[in-house]
């Protein structure tokens, strides 16, 4: 069995869904050295997170945003934690919602994802810098 381990920092990204896909296989070229293998992403953050969905139509992180924005939204009267503004607590639990890793299956060199398919960077904060993600690869 072989591991692998590249912690990366990503560039800043605007409040909203990003596709990272490119970012992370650019980020770890021993995949191609895998047969068959698991890629885990984990994100160092609280306040962003890491999910799989839709990388073709744009629209889809679009609504994500929105979606997410109406289910959690800023400013509740109950929100004590808001030290860093109205977007901190807010972000804590989008992130919470949904999860601060994936696991991908690495299959001949490439990442085994579904052809609509795309790693999402889930940034929930106005003003973030860049986030740190430990990418841990390992196979035969």
């Amino acid at each position: 069995m072989k591991c692998y381990q590249h912690e990366i920092r990503l560039k800043p990204y605007n409040r909203g869904f990003h596709l990272i896909t490119d970012t992370v296989i650019n980020a770890i070229p021993e995949i191609s050295k895998i047969e068959v293998g698991i890629l885990h992403v984990f994100i160092k953050h609280t306040s962003a997170a890491l999910t799989i969905n839709e990388n073709a139509d744009p629209t889809v992180r679009v609504d994500f945003e929105s979606h997410f924005n109406q289910m959690v939204p800023e400013n509740a009267p109950y929100y004590i934690h808001t030290y860093e503004g109205p977007d901190d607590m807010p972000a804590h639990i989008k992130a919470s919602l949904l999860g601060s890793s994936v696991q991908i299956p690495i299959t001949n060199g490439k990442l085994n994802l579904g052809i609509w398919q795309g790693i999402y960077l889930c940034e929930h904060r106005n003003h973030a810098s860049g986030r740190k993600l430990v990418l841990t690869l390992f196979g035969n």
